[in-house]
C-alpha cells in the first residue's frame, strides 16, 4: 500500500528524530522472517531500549539528509529489506538485540551501522560489537579485579594469625589430656 505524502514526511521527521537521539542505529537484511518473529524482536528489544523499526530505505536516507550531522553519510549500503534499530540509551544494545534474535532466526544479517557523529561501521563491526560483554558485565568483571588482590591480602595477613591459633589450641588440648 502506498503511503501518502503527508504519511511519507511525517515518518522522514520521526526517523530523522530517531537518529538524532540514538547513539547507534544498527540495519539488517530480514528478508523472509515471518512478521510473528519480527513482532517478537520489538517486543524483546523495548527491555533494553532499543526501537526497531521497518523503513522504506528511500525515506531513511531523506531522514539522513534532514539530520544535521549525518548528511554525510554514505548510504549506498542501504539496499534490500532492512530493519532499523535504534537506541538512545546504550550503544552496543541494538547490535546485541538483533545479534540475540539472530540466533533463532538465521536469515537476519547485519549491514551495517551508523554512530551518533555519523561514522558508517561494517556488517563485521557489527558483530564485533554484538560479541562485547554488557556494561554490566564489565563492571562486575572490574569489581572483581579490584577486589581480588585486597582478598589475597586479607587471607594472607589472618593466616599467620590462624596459624598461631592452631598452635595454642593444639598445645591446650595436650595439656588438657
Amino acid at each position: 500500500m502506498a503511503l501518502s505524502r503527508q504519511k511519507k514526511e511525517t515518518t522522514v521527521q520521526e526517523v530523522s528524530e530517531l537518529l538524532a537521539n540514538s547513539k547507534l542505529t544498527v540495519f539488517a537484511r530480514y528478508q523472509g522472517t515471518p512478521v510473528r518473529a519480527m513482532q517478537e524482536l520489538r517486543t524483546q528489544s523495548k527491555d533494553s531500549g532499543t526501537k526497531i523499526r521497518v523503513i522504506k530505505n528511500r525515506l531513511f536516507k531523506q531522514a539522513l539528509v534532514v539530520s544535521n550531522n549525518l548528511k554525510e553519510v554514505d548510504a549506498s549500503n542501504l539496499r534490500g529489506q532492512l530493519v532499523y534499530a535504534f537506541n538512545e540509551l546504550d550503544e552496543a544494545a541494538p547490535a546485541k538485540n538483533l545479534a540475540e534474535f539472530a540466533k533463532a532466526n538465521p536469515q537476519i544479517e547485519f549491514a551495517g551501522a551508523i554512530t551518533s557523529d555519523g561514522q558508517l561501521l561494517s556488517a563485521d563491526d557489527v558483530k564485533a560489537l554484538a560479541a562485547l560483554p554488557t556494561k554490566d558485565q564489565l563492571r562486575t568483571l572490574l569489581v572483581a579485579t579490584i577486589s581480588s588482590p585486597l582478598s589475597e591480602v586479607v587471607n594472607v595477613l589472618t593466616g599467620n594469625v590462624r596459624g598461631v591459633l592452631n598452635v595454642l589450641n593444639a598445645r591446650a588440648e595436650s595439656l588438657g589430656s
